[in-house]
């Protein structure tokens, strides 16, 4: 503060402004290419990694209009199908190998091929599993069922 109550000035008046924290408002037009690349790095109902990133870069060369509304809703597509396609399995003890892979192949049978698995330990389940698929939650742990018996009492 100054003398006279105005705030100082910032003397560093150089530095690059932060990004908005708002999300940036996407057109229709912009859903739509958005979404038509996203299915061009489909192969066999899966997303293709190398695909992704070559859409990407030939977006970012050739900055057609709109072109970061078209890669800010891209991105926001490949993380959803990502999410949808993540195995979280959460247990009380480390899981040995046959356990993971019995897991593996139910959950591979329930939601198909091209799941990725992530095995962690949360000794806050006292026992059980955990696991969740996309927005698909299974939750046989013991804290679950003792949380359920509290809500019930």
């Amino acid at each position: 503060m100054t003398r006279s109550g105005w705030p100082k000035k910032p003397t560093a008046s150089w530095l690059p402004k932060p990004p908005p924290s708002l999300p940036v408002k996407i057109s229709k037009q912009a859903r739509r290419d958005a979404k038509e690349l996203f299915h061009a790095c489909r192969v066999n109902g899966l997303l293709d990694e190398g695909k992704v990133r070559q859409v990407v870069q030939q977006v970012i060369t050739n900055k057609p209009r709109g072109y970061f509304a078209i890669l800010s809703h891209f991105q926001r597509l490949v993380k959803l199908d990502l999410d949808r396609r993540t195995a979280r399995v959460e247990s009380a003890a480390p899981l040995a190998e046959p356990q993971q892979a019995s897991i593996q192949s139910n959950l591979t049978r329930r939601y198909g091929e091209g799941l990725i698995f992530a095995f962690t330990r949360n000794p806050g389940l006292i026992g059980g599993l955990r696991v969740q698929v996309g927005s698909d939650v299974f939750d046989g742990s013991v804290e679950a069922r003792l949380a359920g018996l509290e809500a019930s009492l």
